[in-house]
């Protein structure tokens, strides 16, 4: 009996040991897996963070470019509409200055006619101004 007591101890201690054994290479496989997944979680955390600063870059630039346009834009509208309100003045100064020159036509034609000749000279000085009119009715 003692041969086959010892056997079946030395079977169960055979077995005790196969299960302590698939314990620990399982506690080694997980602890691995478990630092091999942690290790990828961290590689990505990493990539995730780059790419999100490369979008928020990216996002800037965008709105920057955005900025430039409009701000293009607006000032080429804002010299298009002082160029053509030039335009409308200006031609509005000469229609004027046309009309001024009619109007001093025709005055002094009807001056020299219906009040006789208006003769003068002037003359500039350092700060005055010398008038001599001389006006001839007949």
């Amino acid at each position: 009996m003692t041969d086959e007591w010892t056997l079946k101890t030395k079977a169960m201690d055979i077995q005790t040991l196969e299960k302590a054994a698939v314990k620990i290479q399982s506690w080694w496989r997980g602890n691995m897996v478990r630092r091999t997944l942690l290790h990828a979680a961290l590689g990505a955390w990493a990539i995730q963070c780059w790419w999100r600063s490369m979008q928020t870059k990216m996002l800037e630039q965008r709105r920057c470019l955005a900025l430039k346009l409009y701000t293009c834009q607006e000032w080429a509208v804002v010299k298009v509409q002082a160029h053509v309100r030039m335009w409308q003045t200006r031609r509005r100064f000469l229609q004027a200055r046309q009309a001024a020159c009619i109007i001093q036509a025709h005055w002094r034609w009807h001056a020299s006619q219906t009040r006789g000749m208006i003769r003068g000279h002037y003359e500039v000085r350092a700060s005055q101004l010398e008038l001599n009119i001389e006006i001839l009715m007949t």
